[in-house]
């Protein structure tokens, strides 16, 4: 199931995505949250009388760096001996057809395309044969990156924190094996990332059972799993867009912050 978070006549709801095509896709509208027991209400909007927001809100997002051996060789990097994790800010959240703002700060903006995980129920210390139970579902992101911040600054916070920096997008979907699915990114229309998620260096499950041994996940938490090669420079006005095998395509107009 797709399920994406909407606002209406300024009003805020999670739909179930039914129909296939831009034109045909209607939202029915949830009663509750998602991430709970719930039921469709019946009432149904089509798509292109909303406006899409981040699927989820997350109390925070773990993202995860170097997990595709080529990612890492192509920025001269080795491929670590544990994965690295970092922050991106719930401010940083943004949601698909948002603009990404360049921050004033940089001069080398990246985007680095991604499969994003999506928390689904309070756990900690998940053993590798629960983590399918905590997973809610799976959305596009963009881990937007000060690529020349990130060099110059032995912390990632700023590079990779700033405001917009953090699209997703543009819903979630529940019933998906994610282990061998297609990511590409273009950049104006033209593809600059193209890999598989079956070339990560450690899987899902790995990441999961990483981070909750160190911290609590909550339901909407999100964790990034890495950019497969082929990173380069945004400019203002350019569109990037993040498409997912299953999932769908992720959107973002970069325009000048401020």
């Amino acid at each position: 199931m797709r399920i994406a978070r909407f606002s209406i006549d300024g009003n805020v709801a999670f739909g179930a995505v039914e129909g296939d095509g831009p034109d045909g896709l209607v939202l029915d509208i949830i009663k509750g949250i998602p991430y709970a027991e719930f039921e469709l209400s019946g009432t149904k909007v089509p798509l292109s009388k909303v406006r899409l927001l981040p699927p989820v809100l997350p109390n925070k997002v773990v993202a995860i760096g170097r997990n595709y051996a080529e990612h890492a060789a192509e920025l001269g990097n080795e491929v670590p001996d544990v994965p690295v994790a970092f922050f991106k800010p719930t401010t940083s959240v943004t949601g698909s057809g948002d603009a990404i703002e360049y921050p004033s700060f940089s001069e080398d903006v990246h985007y680095e395309g991604e499969l994003a995980v999506v928390i689904g129920r309070m756990c900690r210390e998940v053993p590798r044969e629960r983590v399918k139970d905590v997973i809610f579902g799976y959305t596009c992101a963009n881990d937007v990156t000060a690529r020349d911040a990130q060099k110059r600054e032995k912390q990632w916070a700023r590079a990779k924190g700033f405001d917009t920096s953090c699209p997703l997008g543009p819903w979630v979907e529940t019933d998906l094996d994610p282990s061998d699915l297609a990511i590409q990114t273009t950049v104006n229309g033209e593809q600059r990332q193209l890999g598989r998620t079956s070339e990560m260096i450690r899987s899902i499950e790995d990441l999961v059972v990483h981070i909750t041994e160190a911290m609590t996940l909550l339901p909407g938490d999100v964790i990034l799993t890495g950019t497969p090669a082929g990173v380069g420079p945004l400019h203002v006005g350019d569109e990037v867009a993040v498409t997912i095998e299953g999932i769908g395509t992720l959107t973002n107009k970069v325009i000048k912050r401020g």
